[in-house]
């Protein structure tokens, strides 16, 4: 299973927006880079992936899952841009700020920390655990397995 990182400036869509899409869940629309767009081609139904404020607040604030995979993005008429649906899943208790990323050695080599402009990007399956046990959240269940 592969871990994700989904960023969004929290005016325009917030987690607690993406939680209140429930269970239904939304598609990750609006993405117009190529490398966002591919890894969300490599996305697979139930995996997981952190929600992440960037701009206001610049942290990982809670947990969202894939509920289908790489489709038509409805807002472009160009059928090169594909999305994914996503649900939330929880809230992390205590959001992970990019600075105690940064800060932290064990994730020295996260996307987030060396391509930071990256929309949508891969996470390691111990950079996921590592970061919800800074937030709070246990790793087996943000990961779907407890």
């Amino acid at each position: 299973m592969a871990f994700w990182l989904f960023k969004s400036e929290p005016h325009k869509w917030s987690f607690e927006a993406q939680k209140a899409a429930g269970e239904k869940g939304t598609q990750w629309d609006g993405v117009r880079n190529y490398q966002a767009r591919n890894f969300m081609r490599a996305m697979k139904v139930g995996e997981r992936g952190f929600f992440y404020h960037s701009n206001e607040g610049k942290a990982v604030v809670g947990v969202v899952e894939v509920i289908a995979e790489a489709h038509h993005d409805t807002t472009s008429e160009d059928p090169r841009w594909e999305c994914v649906d996503l649900k939330a899943v929880a809230d992390l208790p205590r959001p992970v700020t990019l600075e105690a990323i940064k800060a932290d050695e064990a994730l020295k080599d996260m996307v987030l920390v060396t391509n930071s402009r990256l929309s949508v990007q891969p996470v390691g399956e111990a950079e996921f655990a590592h970061i919800c046990r800074m937030g709070g959240l246990d790793p087996k269940r943000a990961m779907g397995t407890a």
